[in-house]
């Protein structure tokens, strides 16, 4: 109990004081068409959209980032208090550490708060054995539902964190079919965390029942990287060349996005830094954008601050609407746009 939230800790620590994100940012190779003279009332524009059944204010989730330790609590309350008063979505980390009985308030505390559209989080590797590890049964993964009234569970796909972590759950082996079982039995999102999802494994995801997929593709945090500082504090030598080495790797957020096309809902997230780059990914096809690390440091101050910083995100994207001439969702999606730089040269190979 006390390595898992030693590691939370750490994981939260790491990503708000070192650089965990691949410098390049690919969402800044999207540009979308002005309109000058786009014959629309700012203030009119309706941003609302309805995903997973949900109606939001704007399409954005703050997705996964913590739970399982003393400090999480404080992030999860100021996180959920700003989404619920904004009228967007949130998920919670793992929960893994709360099916072990571990600060299990630290998530609960999100159930004080009316947000809109909650979503769980169970990693992929803890649905099959592990070593040592039995696998999650369906009355744990009920639990994680019940534990924060969650509306839908995301199974984390995080192999990429795996193998760099020194203490990684590295069997792979039956996931797919562990995930077609419970997308049977519950409502059910399929989420990367780094390193993007390929036209390939979306195909695979939506004939199963699957509801969405968050990308959640490379340009974001690296938990390669966030694994790489832990190993290197812990002089696992071995672990941490690997962190290095697979620093960047993945398909890029607007790679994946466009590969995997629109036969499944899709979020995107993956180094959503601004509301430009959230417009960016509805004129591409995603149904909402997400992002964590943006409102980290945020959320360890206060839910003002949060508030804050989610009202700029709103507002960014108010005003690309705005210059696209989009009345609403449905018309940024079809905005004109092209793609350039390292995203082009990705998608010219593909």
């Amino acid at each position: 109990m006390t390595l898992m939230k030693e590691r939370k800790a750490d994981h939260i620590e790491i990503c708000a004081s070192e650089n965990v994100s691949p410098g390049y940012c690919y969402w800044d190779d999207v540009k979308l068409i002005h309109e000058a003279l786009p014959e629309l009332n700012a203030d009119s524009i309706d941003m609302s959209v309805h995903i997973l059944r949900k109606k939001l204010s704007f399409p954005f989730i703050v997705t996964a980032i913590t739970g399982g330790f003393s400090g999480a609590k404080k992030i999860n309350a100021n996180i959920a208090e700003a989404c619920a008063e904004l009228g967007i979505g949130m998920g919670v980390g793992s929960q893994r550490a709360a099916m072990e009985n571990i600060d299990r308030e630290s998530y609960a505390v999100i159930r004080d708060y009316d947000v809109p559209l909650v979503i769980g989080n169970v990693g992929a590797p803890q649905l099959v054995k592990q070593k040592d590890k039995n696998a999650f049964t369906e009355e744990m993964m009920c639990d994680a539902l019940d534990l924060i009234s969650a509306d839908v569970i995301a199974i984390h796909l995080n192999f990429l964190q795996e193998i760099a972590q020194p203490e990684g759950d590295t069997n792979a082996c039956g996931c797919f079919d562990a995930i077609r079982n419970i997308a049977g039995k519950c409502p059910m999102i399929v989420k990367e965390t780094g390193a993007g999802i390929s036209k390939k494994t979306a195909k695979r995801l939506s004939g199963i029942g699957v509801a969405a997929i968050d990308i959640a593709g490379m340009g974001g945090t690296s938990f390669s990287a966030v694994e790489m500082y832990r190993a290197a504090a812990k002089k696992d030598h071995i672990r941490e060349s690997i962190g290095r080495t697979f620093f960047d790797w993945g398909i890029p957020s607007p790679v994946s996005l466009m590969s995997v096309g629109k036969d499944i809902p899709v979020i995107a997230s993956g180094g959503i830094r601004n509301g430009l780059h959230a417009a960016n990914s509805i004129a591409l096809g995603a149904c909402c954008a997400g992002a964590a690390n943006l409102v980290l440091k945020d959320a360890m101050v206060s839910a003002d601050a949060v508030k804050k910083r989610l009202t700029i995100i709103r507002e960014e994207l108010r005003g690309a609407m705005m210059l696209t001439g989009s009345k609403n969702i449905k018309a940024l999606a079809s905005a004109d746009r092209v793609v350039l730089g390292r995203t082009k040269e990705w998608m010219d190979q593909l």
